[in-house]
């Protein structure tokens, strides 16, 4: 039997009791099929986008350790909500890295034994996965695995947002909660290529992190002048663009009012229904639960919707799809760097403090976590 027959795995159940239960469990790696590889998983981050499949919809405030698992209560307007998955014990963590360590009988399998590589394959909270050879995206030599364990999500939504600007006609966008770890790629990209980027953010020490990289237009909601900045930046930069993190509360709105506000300043003639450019705002995330505030005084030509990597990659197909996976390889320990708070055994990732962390979803408290440890 080989050492990689069987592979702890971290599995999250929604129970019809109304709790969530997190558990590591041990269970059998297939072996792998001709075009297939099981590798061997070393560095896989928790993102926000992991969240939901963890968390369950639970209240975490309400997590306790019964039986060596992690148990919380589900609210019961939440439950209703995932009705679908109740009692299905779910593997969880949808990107990171490792090491090819057995492969099927194809040439594009064999050539990868050994190599470290990069997966979007889910259950990647767990020792072994098997995946699709043609899946793999292979790291340049001497990357590691923590280095590349952020090649996806955060890179290729980075890109995804500055490609759905040009496609859709745009010259330049705003980007909210600007100084995450995608935040910073997305300015570095930003800077690469030629694209102003306004960077919404509610800290100080947040105005910093990217002034620090080259950020020129950063704009701190917290602050009494914020809108008069934020209008300064869009009319210098004619963004009419914006990706935004929160979701909730009135910050699309603003950002909307801003806009019409930036290009009324440089029409040639009045219009009862405001300025003919559209204004478009895409919400890609949830950091912000409550509903989403609209007070429409930017006019007729506007937009709001929702954005999501998996439905763009699709929309740009396979060949476009792999030139933005090369650019993150080639560029993964400069432009597409991430960094942790800390990196945790499976176990570690499920002890309560750790859960209080990155939980939150805090600017630069994210966690990385290694299976193999």
């Amino acid at each position: 039997m080989s050492d990689h027959a069987n592979g702890r795995q971290l599995q999250s159940t929604v129970r019809a009791d109304g709790t969530l239960k997190l558990e590591i469990v041990t269970v059998p790696t297939p072996e792998p099929e001709a075009a297939e590889v099981v590798v061997r998983v070393e560095a896989s981050p928790i993102n926000p986008s992991d969240l939901g499949l963890l968390f369950g919809g639970a209240d975490m405030t309400t997590a306790r350790i019964e039986d060596g698992a992690v148990i919380a209560d589900i609210p019961e307007a939440m439950l209703r909500a995932m009705g679908p998955r109740l009692d299905q014990a779910l593997p969880v963590g949808n990107e990171g890295a490792g090491v090819v360590v057995a492969a099927g009988d194809s040439e594009l399998a064999q050539s990868l034994m050994g190599k470290t590589v990069a997966i979007l394959g889910g259950a990647m909270y767990s020792e072994y996965r098997v995946i699709k050879a043609k899946q793999c995206l292979v790291l340049p030599e001497g990357t590691t695995p923590a280095e590349g364990a952020s090649c996806f999500v955060n890179p290729l939504t980075a890109l995804g947002m500055t490609q759905t600007m040009r496609l859709e006609g745009h010259k330049a966008l705003v980007h909210t909660a600007a100084a995450s770890n995608l935040g910073q790629m997305l300015q570095k990209i930003c800077l690469a290529d030629g694209i102003d980027l306004v960077n919404i953010v509610r800290k100080p020490e947040q105005v910093k992190i990217l002034e620090d990289i080259g950020a020129k237009y950063v704009c701190n909601s917290s602050e009494p002048d914020f809108m008069e900045k934020l209008i300064d930046a869009l009319a210098e930069t004619g963004a009419t663009i914006a990706f935004d993190a929160t979701g909730g509360g009135k910050l699309a709105s603003q950002i909307l009012t801003a806009m019409e506000v930036a290009a009324s300043r440089t029409a040639t003639e009045f219009s009862r229904y405001g300025s003919t450019t559209h204004k478009q705002v895409y919400i890609y995330g949830g950091l912000d639960r409550s509903p989403t505030e609209l007070t429409r005084g930017f006019g007729m030509a506007w937009g709001v919707g929702g954005w999501l990597l998996t439905p763009f990659l699709q929309k740009i197909g396979f060949e476009e799809a792999e030139k933005l996976r090369q650019r993150v390889a080639r560029e993964v320990k400069t432009t597409f760097a991430s960094s942790y708070v800390a990196e945790v055994a499976l176990d570690d990732a499920l002890t309560l403090d750790a859960i209080a962390v990155y939980g939150k979803q805090a600017t630069g408290e994210k966690y990385l976590i290694n299976p193999s440890l």
